[in-house]
């Protein structure tokens, strides 16, 4: 019998004074057996970043052909297309083919450096890609707010991001490889 996913509930409260956004958010965070706190964490801080009131969760682990998370458009068309990691050149190009917007979010070290070096040369050609890194041990920390019924603050201001629990705060500013037009 598989293992089930790990629930977590959260209520997360985002001011973003870059985007001029302010809203509360309650959340229902599916961590899938093979995801690690880690990245459960990134899809969190990616959410954070690109709140808005039609950002979903999408299957991303169990499914090829959804994005970690995404926008759609009143008419269902795809505003937003955001995955975590280091997707392959291919599903990056589709996505960009799909979404008005795609959002890479590394957050694998120097993992994240290698595959940036490989791939760049074809991603620049994408106009409408962003790649964003987050550092390791910005994760990691994060990984520290981590409980099953969070109440977080994300408050975002000049890009950079602290994520507030009632017990941590932890900082981070992403660095932007690549940035599309917003």
């Amino acid at each position: 019998m598989a293992p089930n996913s790990t629930i977590y509930k959260l209520e997360l409260q985002v001011s973003d004074m870059d985007r001029h956004y302010y809203a509360s958010h309650n959340l229902t965070l599916a961590q899938h057996p093979s995801e690690t706190p880690a990245r459960l964490m990134v899809r969190l801080i990616a959410f954070a970043l690109y709140a808005d009131e039609r950002l979903e969760f999408g299957r991303g682990l169990s499914s090829d052909e959804d994005a970690d998370l995404w926008q759609r458009d009143y008419t269902g068309d795809i505003e937003r297309w955001i995955d975590l990691g280091q997707p392959d050149e291919s599903r990056i190009r589709k996505a960009c083919a799909r979404a008005r917007q795609v959002v890479v979010v590394n957050y694998s070290g120097n993992g994240a450096e290698i595959w940036w070096n490989r791939t760049a040369p074809a991603l620049s050609r994408l106009k409408n890609l962003t790649v964003l890194d987050l550092a390791p041990d910005d994760v990691e920390a994060t990984v520290g707010l981590l409980e099953r019924g969070m109440r977080l603050t994300a408050m975002i201001q000049d890009g950079e991001l602290q994520l507030m629990s009632e017990h941590a705060n932890v900082a981070m500013t992403p660095r932007v490889r690549v940035n599309a037009a917003r």
